[in-house]
């Protein structure tokens, strides 16, 4: 007997408490952040879906692993059993701490990278592509044609298009440095790429002479789907799983705040000698020694454990199921969503939902200030106002106007997410009733974190 309910495979040993607010309280603290849901203060916050990067719960084994933090300056002992966790998974030789992944990004493109380079990518994300137009290079998106139809059940929406990117091999040569893909595909709706298309995608990258790196931040995750969806590999582990993967490309960029378990922390991985050498003096620039990468000793000790304890099949299942528990939800009452689930979010399809907000109003941004005043929801919008702004100030409505809702890693229960799923049903009963907001005051880069945006007739939610 399979029973449905869903518990969470771990059990809270620590908890923290949640400040209950009104939504009196919400719109004032709504009207403090400039409508911008970056800007508010967690502890207005009642259910934080903002992001799953760095915001999960540390493990017993990964509190008791960082107690012996090594904090030496040069060669500390953490260095090492994080350079062991990340070897064994991924093979690669060379192996740089940082920060974060965004660090790992700039190394790698600062070094590698000169103007009108273009890097091929199934989709960038926001930071991978703005380190990418840093260097006033091109990032261009070639996802898959399924990825561009939210409501297609598709297995392997995060794909990258193959002859699209022999195209852009072939018609570019010596402009293309490096190609990458992202897994899973976080901009595309959290959507995964099957085993099949990096394999033909690096022989098409090889046969060219063209090192293929992986965003690689929901690794275990993607190895997930491959074993759940992928004929051939339902009797692999997900660490098996994730070797191959890693084995058919050159390097690695990595954000360990998600599938490394940890809080903060990353790392960038290559096999090529020289590269790995001009890229660690690149980070001895902003970053510190090699060794440690602007990470505490702990904090190495944390992902060298996290990253394994990503990899563990009942942790997958639960996450993946508590996901589609809530997508099942949102399609039954007609909310429409990227379908299927991805793995670390729900992608509301924000234009589909609400077709009378015009793209120039950012309906997803709009409906991401809705579920906060409603609901206390935080989410992040994937749409015009994270990419709208091209290169050269312009501006260029997205593809797809989504809301992400972000789960946290073991932060939450079930009952977290049926009073999420409450909320967004509320939400929908008032979707005729939602109106759009237009930007009040822009940064130039990466503006959604900063940005300050009004109601643009002068509601959220009309009477």
């Amino acid at each position: 007997m399979e029973f449905k309910t869903i518990i969470e495979p771990f059990r809270i040993k620590t908890i923290e408490p949640i400040r209950q607010t009104t939504r009196r309280d919400r719109e004032a603290a709504l009207r403090d952040a400039h409508h911008n849901l970056f800007l508010l203060k967690a502890d207005d916050v009642l259910i934080d879906l903002l992001t799953d990067s760095g915001t999960g719960a540390l493990s017993s084994a990964q509190w008791s692993a960082m107690m012996r933090g090594d904090e030496s300056y040069a060669g500390a002992t953490s260095f090492y059993r994080f350079k062991k966790a990340v070897q064994d998974i991924t093979g690669f030789e060379y192996i740089i701490p940082t920060h974060q992944g965004r660090a790992a990004e700039r190394i790698l493109f600062g070094t590698v990278l000169k103007s009108g380079d273009i890097v091929p990518n199934n989709t960038h994300f926001d930071t991978t592509r703005a380190n990418t137009e840093h260097q006033a290079a091109v990032a261009l998106d070639i996802p898959c044609a399924e990825a561009h139809q939210p409501d297609l059940e598709a297995p392997f929406k995060g794909n990258i298009d193959l002859d699209a990117l022999v195209r852009v091999l072939d018609e570019n040569q010596g402009r293309v440095p490096l190609a990458m893909i992202t897994v899973t595909n976080n901009s595309g709706g959290g959507q995964p790429v099957s085993m099949a298309n990096i394999r033909a995608a690096s022989k098409i990258c090889h046969d060219r002479g063209v090192p293929l790196f992986l965003d690689c931040c929901r690794f275990a995750e993607n190895a997930w789907f491959i074993k759940t969806r992928e004929e051939g590999y339902a009797d692999k582990t997900p660490l098996e799983i994730a070797r191959e993967m890693f084995s058919y490309t050159d390097g690695a960029t990595m954000s360990a705040k998600k599938d490394g378990m940890a809080n903060i922390g990353g790392f960038l991985a290559m096999n090529d000698h020289d590269l790995a050498v001009r890229c660690r003096n690149n980070l001895i620039l902003t970053e510190g020694f090699p060794t440690y990468g602007g990470l505490a000793g702990y904090d190495l000790e944390a992902v060298a454990v996290g990253l394994h304890e990503a990899l563990d099949e009942d942790y997958l299942r639960y996450r993946t199921r508590s996901v589609a528990y809530l997508g099942d939800i949102l399609t039954n009452n007609d909310i429409p969503i990227v379908r299927p689930p991805g793995g670390h979010a729900i992608y509301i399809d924000a234009k589909n939902m609400l077709p009378h907000i015009p793209q120039s109003e950012y309906p997803a941004w709009a409906l991401g200030l809705v579920l906060y005043v409603e609901g206390g929801i935080r989410s992040v919008e994937i749409g015009s106002v994270m990419f709208g702004k091209q290169p050269d100030g312009s501006e260029k409505p997205s593809a797809m106007e989504l809301v992400r809702l972000a789960f946290p890693r073991r932060m939450y229960t079930q009952s977290h997410v049926d009073y999420l799923a409450e909320v967004l049903l509320y939400v929908n009963t008032l979707k005729e009733r939602i109106r759009g907001v237009r930007i009040v005051q822009e940064p130039s880069v990466l503006r959604h974190f900063t940005i300050r945006m009004e109601p643009a007739c002068g509601t959220l939610v009309a009477d």
